[in-house]
């Protein structure tokens, strides 16, 4: 089960180091913040503190330490993620173990795409449409469909 915890711990760090940001933050944030707090209000509050930290801390960083800065917020919040679950017994850690599957399941869906400061992730296909600046992309795995948009009815300018 450690290979699972560590496994789970990790993701969970991307996935709060991920989300920061966009627009599904505050639904992960609260999310996060409940797995932590198991029903105690104080610790749920403190959570998200914390959680709003990492925020500010991912958006201050300039561009020329981003990256070291997300790498390194993700393994605070995956070394959060095991303590928390180390400290569990057997049958609670189990459940809790279930539970952030749970968590990283949804934060997949509503992360599936999302758009940030710095750009837009996508992680199913994305469809665009050229307009006449064009469209610059950094990277991409799987397709890329553009197309021209139809021009407007007349009636609407």
């Amino acid at each position: 089960m450690l290979d699972e915890v560590l496994a789970l711990a990790a993701s969970g760090g991307a996935a709060v180091v991920a989300a920061a940001g966009t627009d599904v933050w505050q639904e992960l944030r609260q999310t996060v913040a409940g797995w932590f707090g198991r029903g105690d209000a104080g610790r749920e509050r403190r959570e998200l503190e914390r959680l709003d930290r990492t925020a500010d801390v991912l958006r201050a960083s300039g561009p020329d330490v981003a990256e070291q800065t997300r790498i390194r917020q993700e393994g605070v919040w995956q070394e959060r993620f095991t303590t928390a679950l180390e400290n569990l017994d057997e049958a609670d850690r189990r459940r809790a173990v279930e539970q952030l599957r749970a968590l990283l399941s949804a934060a997949a869906q509503l992360s599936a795409s999302s758009a940030g400061a710095g750009g837009m992730a996508v992680g199913r296909d994305a469809h665009f449409r050229a307009t006449d600046g064009g469209l610059t992309v950094g990277v991409v795995n799987g397709g890329v469909n553009m197309n021209t948009p139809s021009k407007p009815d007349p009636a609407q300018g």
